[in-house]
């Protein structure tokens, strides 16, 4: 396997004076971010096509076969308040949302401009059929950040804080396993989606969006007020959770079925259980049930 040459996004990140790490393979993208985040500038990446022992969310294991997938850190190091640190694993899922879905479904070039911009998740029946295949249609985010595509996952995060105090934000993302080879039935990738390009290409344009994605969120945090609120808004507008009936492992150990009803100024997800109480859950496991 040749090792890819990332142009735009390794000209992204050298641009901000931040380094670009790229490894033939390696353990764990995030363990060697980790490792080195007191030494780098904020923005610096390391990413590999070939992650060998990879970590998701609550400490499972995450494999992937060489040269299909991309696994890629990204050190933000900010004056951002504990709040907003918390909003980074949500902030994270959004931008690479966009990421995925700019290689899946670009916006066919006859749709005016103020349509692309403007097309909700859910468009209403005035909007014009064009609309209909803009990039909105077919990806969304599931609590608190992992990425689906028609249903299924194709990307999950996982935010580490480092020993100076910067957050790793590390990603792993399906490129092109066939279908036939995908771990699990409710996985998929950019080529069972339907994305052209071998695994070089695809992982190149998703982590220079993603990055970018990710470096202008955490700056508009920083900066507060309408530019702060206007993350956020897009970051509630992207989650498939919200509006959906859910079932919800938590760290105790207890399991709970309720309708997920948003996203609460402190990034955690709102339920109404079955005796019409709400509350706010910052941890657990998401499965987005198929009937109420």
């Amino acid at each position: 396997m040749s090792t890819p040459a990332f142009p735009a996004s390794r000209a992204a990140v050298e641009s901000t004076g931040a380094v670009f790490d790229l490894r033939p393979t390696t353990g764990s993208t995030n363990a060697d971010l980790l490792d080195a985040a007191p030494t780098l500038p904020d923005g610096s990446v390391v990413v590999t096509l070939d992650q060998t022992a990879g970590r998701g969310r609550l400490d499972r294991t995450w494999t992937a076969p060489a040269g299909q997938t991309l696994a890629a850190s990204l050190l933000v190091r900010a004056p951002l308040d504990d709040r907003d640190r918390g909003w980074l694993p949500l902030v994270a899922g959004a931008a690479m949302r966009d990421a995925v879905r700019a290689a899946l479904e670009p916006v066919p070039d006859d749709v005016p401009d103020q349509v692309q911009d403007d097309v909700p998740d859910q468009a209403p029946d005035d909007v014009p059929d064009a609309a209909d295949t803009s990039r909105a249609s077919r990806t969304t985010v599931k609590w608190p950040n992992d990425v689906l595509v028609d249903g299924r996952k194709i990307c999950g995060i996982l935010c580490q804080v480092a020993a100076d105090g910067s957050v790793v934000v590390g990603a792993g993302v399906n490129l092109t396993i066939p279908e036939a080879d995908l771990p699990t039935p409710t996985s998929t990738s950019l080529l069972a989606s339907g994305a052209t390009g071998d695994a070089s290409t695809l992982a190149d344009a998703v982590l220079s969006a993603f990055w970018t994605g990710v470096r202008e969120a955490v700056v508009a945090l920083a900066s507060g007020g309408a530019a702060a609120e206007a993350v956020r808004s897009h970051v509630r507008a992207d989650c498939g959770t919200i509006g959906a009936r859910v079932r919800l492992e938590l760290p105790d150990g207890s399991v709970v079925e309720a309708d997920a009803t948003g996203i609460d100024d402190e990034g955690r997800i709102t339920i109404r259980d079955q005796d019409g109480s709400t509350r706010g859950v910052a941890v657990g496991d998401v499965t987005h049930l198929r009937y109420a």
